[in-house]
């Protein structure tokens, strides 16, 4: 199995990266106002909590944006108001020529949106597609949908950018992962969960172009709409240790790539890391021990199955079948294959739990 993962921050770029979010933190909350509880409802003149109103500020700054805003629906409802905000139902929209992610397909299909395809990996298809096709916008995922994946998302963007088409990207499972999001390399809006970077459970972020943003602002005229201030301060809590916890999770992943591929188990027929969502290892057994070995995995100590992706409550490493827009694109390789994230373990915990899950699983 070929496939082409994201370029990680190295742990030296992780730091640069947290070092930044918190200079940004500085700016915006002085003296004791970030170490307070935050503040809730409409406050006058702003119609949003004031501590919510800094929060967003600051992750517009982090981000090289014109505007953020925080919504309710973690990252799906960040991508249900980054569509809304760029067209209206009925809309053209580009989409890779793959599986797409579940809860993305629900939301298209409930505005009515038209479907145009290309292939990201084509620069040659893509142009086509804009040129013929003619999308009234984009959406482009960062981490991959299908194994063989491999294509630029700077590259896509400047594409789509020159032809003048609005752009949104899914930046979840990349964001203080990699160098840069979609919004920095020229996307109209990027959308993701604070879920997935230790933040509280049900908040979105959106971060682009002031415009857009103010669109979906609009929306959100009620109390109840809003993110009030505790949790937005919370967003950025578990923001600032997202960089370096995850450079250091990419290096426990490489590590175990090049072990398993050296022998260290012997049932592994190979290991890759592959964006199959978060950056996990793919490990492939040289029999259909799959399901026996998640079953004993769990016994062991490894989740089985995830919370939030990555969220704060994901500790132990996971062991967990592959993605579905994976098996779609592979079928019967759910039989062979699981996906392995070490969340904050280190390699011996996690090689001992697939050793012994092995050999549990016999012939």
């Amino acid at each position: 199995m070929k496939t082409y993962p994201l370029q990680s921050m190295t742990l030296v770029e992780a730091q640069h990266k947290q070092f930044a979010l918190v200079d940004a933190i500085c700016r915006h909350f002085p003296g004791a106002d970030f170490l307070g509880g935050g503040d809730l409802g409409l406050s006058p003149g702003r119609n949003q909590p004031r501590t919510t109103q800094r929060v967003e500020a600051v992750l517009a700054e982090a981000f090289h944006a014109g505007a953020a805003v925080l919504v309710q629906g973690a990252g799906t409802g960040a991508i249900r108001a980054a569509l809304a905000a760029l067209a209206g139902p009925g809309a053209r929209l580009l989409i890779h020529d793959a599986p797409v992610y579940p809860t993305t397909a629900v939301i298209i299909e409930q505005m009515g949106l038209a479907r145009v395809r290309a292939d990201f990996n084509d620069p040659a298809s893509l142009a086509r597609a804009i040129a013929e096709q003619r999308p009234n916008f984009a959406l482009v995922q960062h981490t991959r949908q299908r194994p063989e994946d491999g294509y630029r998302l700077d590259t896509v963007l400047g594409m789509l950018h020159t032809a003048g088409i609005p752009t949104l990207t899914d930046d979840n499972y990349a964001v203080m992962k990699t160098p840069a999001i979609g919004c920095e390399y020229g996307a109209t809006l990027s959308t993701f969960s604070s879920f997935k970077l230790f933040g509280p459970e049900g908040v979105g972020v959106v971060v682009g172009n002031a415009e857009a943003i103010a669109r979906i602002r609009a929306t959100m005229y009620s109390g109840g709409s809003q993110i009030q201030g505790a949790q937005a301060l919370e967003v950025l809590r578990g923001l600032a240790f997202a960089p370096v916890m995850h450079a250091v999770q990419a290096g426990v992943t490489e590590r175990l790539q090049a072990m398993l591929n050296n022998g260290a188990v012997p049932d592994v027929k190979q290991a890759v890391v592959a964006n199959a969502q978060s950056k996990v290892l793919l490990v492939e057994f040289h029999r259909p021990i799959a399901q026996q070995v998640l079953e004993h995995a769990q016994r062991l100590g490894a989740l089985p199955y995830p919370v939030g992706a990555e969220s704060k409550y994901e500790i132990p490493p996971l062991f967990y079948r592959l993605s579905g827009t994976f098996r779609e694109a592979n079928p019967g390789i759910e039989r062979y294959a699981i996906r392995i994230n070490p969340n904050r373990s280190g390699e011996e915990t996690v090689l001992r739990i697939l050793q012994q899950s092995c050999a549990a699983s016999g012939n």
